[in-house]
């Protein structure tokens, strides 16, 4: 076997390994540009136009594929515990009040005081309200759009 031809293999095998120690999407590009230089051994013995070869095809593998890889890779956030009230609708318990420190809602099951963005806003008692966020142990909300 080619010595040229044997020292891309290595390469490729050793870019194969990292990638497969790190998951991350750090060398793939490199195992590419390996296999490419590889088979230009079967053309060629310039060491400078297989080099050249591993670096183009490596660069395009990067500039080409890895925004896609990123995209299809990318996690999604599921929200968790309290996170997932907000967005959800919830019924007043207790008519809301910023000034006078009251107010309460329902929601999947579970009573939590609520107050309203702004301080001058009341919302009466069965009114159905959206959940807007969490602030501390009280959900800040706002009447629902029918």
């Amino acid at each position: 076997m080619d010595r040229q031809l044997l020292l891309w293999l290595v390469l490729l095998v050793l870019f194969l390994i990292a990638e497969i120690a790190t998951t991350s999407l750090v060398s793939i590009w490199f195992v590419g540009g390996c296999a490419a230089a590889a088979l230009t051994t079967f053309v060629t013995d310039e060491i400078w136009i297989q080099i050249l070869v591993f670096l183009a095809v490596s660069v395009v593998l990067v500039l080409c594929l890895r925004p896609i890889a990123a995209r299809l890779t990318r996690k999604t956030e599921t929200p968790s515990g309290a996170q997932r009230l907000i967005g959800k609708e919830a019924v007043v318990t207790e008519p809301i009040d910023n000034l006078a420190a009251k107010g309460a809602v329902q929601v999947n099951g579970a009573y939590w005081t609520a107050r309203t963005e702004s301080n001058d806003t009341k919302i009466e008692k069965g009114t159905v309200v959206k959940v807007l966020r969490i602030d501390g142990v009280k959900l800040i909300v706002e009447k629902a759009v029918s």
